[in-house]
């Protein structure tokens, strides 16, 4: 694993986005695991300034995104559809029919859990994946437990998570409460990850995921078993791992 730590978010952003365009030039066609949340957003931001200049192509990326919360509509400002839409997908050449979000209004959410590991398995799985890590340590919406969950699968979000998420919407009680997220077992099969943390909330969390042993209850403490993940730390996230 990898650690990198930079003093400024915008080029960590900047340093994050190098990987991912040179993932796309290499493999025009790969395959890109998403998130959402404002870890990834310097990133994106990077990644259009790339597309505009004619540095890298998405025409033929294919993207996967991570997670998105159940019963909300993909057109709510909150929906992480609509996330990836206004942050990334409207500002680059990505084909609609190669963006997969989970289906917020879907009736069979079981076969949709299945169906979504299939098509990635199909796609021949996640070639990079993004992901920023929450302040109980959770990645995707993979929350902390007694196991780490393998498959796609539906999640009951903690009261930490809900807090943490309710600074976006009107009131806490408008926040889902569950969302269908990606197991840990497509993030670790994905060929590189990439983990990005900024601000001292996560400093905690990113000691545990780092220092600590592997542990269901620090679900990103299970990238310390990955071949080829790299971190991107600013410094305040980074503020403990000196301090034992």
């Amino acid at each position: 694993m990898r650690i990198l730590i930079y003093d400024d978010v915008e080029k960590l952003g900047k340093a994050a986005s190098i990987l991912f365009a040179a993932k796309i030039i290499e493999k025009p066609d790969c395959v890109l695991g998403m998130a959402t949340g404002s870890s990834p957003l310097p990133v994106y931001r990077s990644l259009v300034e790339l597309y505009e200049q004619g540095i890298i192509d998405f025409d033929r990326v294919r993207s996967f995104n991570l997670d998105e919360y159940v019963g909300i509509s993909r057109s709510n400002e909150q929906s992480y559809y609509r996330f990836m839409y206004d942050n990334l997908f409207s500002k680059v050449n990505i084909r609609p029919e190669n963006v997969h979000v989970p289906n917020p209004a879907s009736d069979d959410w079981v076969g949709d859990c299945a169906a979504y590991d299939e098509a990635i398995s199909e796609a021949g799985g996640i070639d990079l994946q993004i992901l920023g890590i929450g302040e109980n340590g959770h990645i995707g919406f993979n929350e902390p437990c007694r196991f780490f969950p393998f498959g796609t699968h539906i999640e009951e979000l903690t009261q930490s998570t809900i807090n943490a998420n309710k600074r976006f919407f009107e009131k806490e009680e408008d926040v889902p409460k569950t969302a269908m997220t990606m197991g840990i077992g497509p993030i670790m099969k994905a060929k590189a990850v990439v983990l990005i943390a900024t601000g001292g909330a996560k400093a905690k969390a990113v000691k545990s995921m780092l220092l600590d042993p592997v542990d269901p209850m620090c679900p990103a403490s299970v990238l310390q078993l990955h071949p080829a993940a790299t971190v991107f730390l600013d410094e305040a996230a980074a503020l403990l791992l000196n301090k034992g």
